[in-house]
């Protein structure tokens, strides 16, 4: 029963027994902590208590970087600088948030702190999202004077250090952990029984409708965003009627399990045109921005329109972990995609661009895409890819299945003048694999560009398997230490939905169709 303010408990008087209960009550975490220290965690090769106490260094360099960070604000005249402070902080506080995830799993491995149910997998991936995290932030700094960097870099480079360290601490495996919402049927602990049939054909729930010829609840897509509720437990919809809407729309790391569903992706477009050379760091560049877990578009085309003279432009950047992309559309020239952290779903999508057209460090899958390549600055090389994998205890990669690769409308006459690859090395491990994909005549017949010289050649890890098509051909393939030809399925099991993304404990909740393995 509530009190109202004018009522008072009456005091306890303390006995002994109470003493020691709450005695023992403010002594719980340290408690549970010690405990779980006599208790192994299988995903862990350490025990939780080192683990944690590494992960609280972390957060003391996080907390000094961000003091000196928070001291250059606006107003210095510098955009770009600006820009770059921005995005740090943000990474930051997003890599704080990771951190705290993969503590919480590591503290209570029952709890529901919205994993997949699988520990190992999801501390890689996360612990992965933060050091990109860290990398991205001094790569904003490009352009400007450098001052700021070099005064982060010695803070960033620590925490570099330390993530890698914790990388080596998760056993790649991992082991499951069932929890009750995941027996029925695989879903993600998040989802509730009621919702389960959500996001199936004729049963989508819409919270509210944009439209901007104003018959809808809001006009424009960021005002929708914001209205949507904070760390959601359940999905919150938001259907986009057809038209362009030009706006740069940035779905924050607190907007949990939203929905976005267009018209299909020729009739509902979200129209931007930032740029690197118009003072955008890439990473803010983005037309579209997604950050809250748990995301899903449907039949919506993302695009920036900046053009190839203006280099990094992106259309789509998603950092948000087990997001869905089914039936969308994301077209640029320069850094189209930014798959830039986490595990991530494209089926039936449809990508165009030039350079790196899709890159980052994101553990993405995609099934049954259209990939295409446009024509770009004159003897400018397309390639498709430039995964940003750093370290090689990283999960993360990109796995491109069933896809068709080929030249887009502008490119057709002129493959022969504009040279495209399936990807470069942007980092060292740079991991890629093409495979069960039509690859037309577009391509060339080495296949794949070095970066700069022979940089990344030996740790990076590019493979084909079971490709078609003219492009297909591997006789003239590059002859790179890091580069396969796969013939054994059991080579790229490790490759499907559910092996690298582990698809099968949270896709089915998506309702979006997916093939498990190798669908042979």
């Amino acid at each position: 029963m509530a009190l109202s303010s004018t009522q008072h408990l009456r005091p306890l008087t303390p006995t002994p027994i109470t003493t020691f209960i709450f005695f023992l009550i403010l002594l719980s975490p340290t408690l549970c902590t010690a405990l779980g220290n006599d208790v192994g965690l299988e995903f862990l090769k350490v025990s939780s208590s080192e683990f944690a106490g590494t992960v609280k260094t972390v957060f003391d360099v996080f907390q000094d970087v961000t003091s000196i960070l928070s001291q250059f604000g606006s107003g210095f005249g510098d955009s770009r600088l600006d820009n770059a402070v921005s995005d740090c902080l943000d990474l930051l506080d997003m890599s704080s948030d990771e951190l705290d995830w993969s503590l919480s799993a590591t503290q209570s491995p029952q709890g529901k702190h919205n994993s997949t149910g699988n520990l190992g997998s999801d501390l890689r991936t996360w612990l992965s999202a933060a050091l990109a995290n860290q990398d991205t932030c001094m790569d904003g700094f490009d352009g400007t004077d450098g001052i700021v960097k070099g005064l982060v870099s010695t803070g960033l480079g620590q925490v570099m250090s330390i993530l890698q360290q914790l990388l080596t601490q998760v056993n790649p495996g991992g082991d499951q952990v069932s929890f009750s919402s995941t027996h029925e049927g695989k879903f993600p602990s998040w989802v509730k029984p009621g919702e389960r049939k959500l996001l199936q054909e004729n049963g989508i729930e819409v919270d509210v409708v944009v439209a901007n010829d104003g018959t809808g609840n809001y006009t424009n897509v960021m005002d929708a965003v914001h209205g949507a509720p904070n760390y959601s437990m359940k999905r919150y919809v938001i259907y986009v009627k057809r038209g362009f809407y030009y706006e740069n729309v940035e779905i924050k790391k607190k907007k949990w399990n939203l929905m976005m569903i267009g018209e299909g992706m020729d009739n509902t477009v979200i129209s931007g045109n930032r740029s690197f050379v118009d003072g955008w760091t890439t990473f803010r560049s983005a037309t579209f921005a997604v950050s809250g877990r748990g995301f899903i578009a449907r039949d919506i085309a993302f695009e920036n329109t900046a053009g190839p003279e203006k280099h990094q432009a992106v259309a789509l950047r998603s950092d948000s972990d087990l997001s869905v992309f089914y039936r969308c559309g994301i077209f640029g020239y320069q850094d189209s995609l930014y798959t830039h952290t986490m595990r991530q779903f494209f089926r039936e999508c449809k990508i165009s661009g030039t350079v790196d057209f899709i890159f980052g460090d994101a553990t993405a899958i995609f099934q049954n895409c259209n990939i295409s390549a446009k024509k770009g600055l004159p003897n400018q090389k397309n390639t498709i890819t430039a995964h940003g994998r750093k370290n090689p205890d990283e999960p993360t990669g990109f796995s491109i299945q069933f896809c068709n690769i080929s030249a887009d409308y502008d490119l057709v006459d002129s493959v022969n003048y504009t040279h495209t690859y399936l990807g470069r090395p942007w980092k060292p491990y740079s991991r890629t694999i093409f495979m069960q994909s039509y690859i037309s005549d577009v391509l060339r017949p080495e296949g794949w560009l070095e970066w700069n010289g022979d940089y990344g050649l030996e740790t990076l890890y590019y493979a084909e398997y079971m490709n078609y098509g003219p492009g297909a051909g591997l006789a003239d393939r590059v002859k790179w230490p890091g580069y396969h030809v796969m013939n054994d399925s059991s080579q790229v099991n490790n490759f499907t939905v559910t092996k690298f993304i582990e698809g099968n404990l949270w896709l089915p909740s998506t309702g979006v169709t997916f093939t498990a393995g190798l669908g042979v």
